[in-house]
């Protein structure tokens, strides 16, 4: 059985495992899927928004889909996330994606 596959079939047995959701959209990244991933990141993130390592990766991606205002909005969220849970080492990588798109 291929990951993706795995993890779906763990993520029947308890679909709100923000751990299993978000290793979802990487592998579906891995796999070239990014729409996949984006919808995943994105209802994960509004479910659970603050699963702080899920900011990251979907900026990333919409930096990738030439979205840099999304982008740039979703370090933001990111960073206020990663202020509020006292995460200062998710709190500098956002910065620095941030840092390298807005200024």
């Amino acid at each position: 059985m291929d990951r993706v596959a795995q993890i779906k079939q763990f993520l029947k047995d308890n679909p709100s495992d923000s751990f299993l959701r978000h290793a979802l959209a990487l592998e579906y990244i891995k796999g070239g899927d990014d729409a996949a991933a984006r919808q995943l990141f994105e209802n994960l993130l509004s479910d659970e928004p603050t699963y702080i390592g899920s900011y990251y990766h979907l900026g990333k991606l919409l930096e990738r889909n030439a979205d840099q205002a999304a982008a740039i909005a979703c370090y933001e969220k990111g960073m206020e996330a990663a202020r509020t849970a006292g995460d200062q080492h998710a709190l500098s990588e956002l910065r620095a994606a941030w840092e390298e798109l807005a200024l």
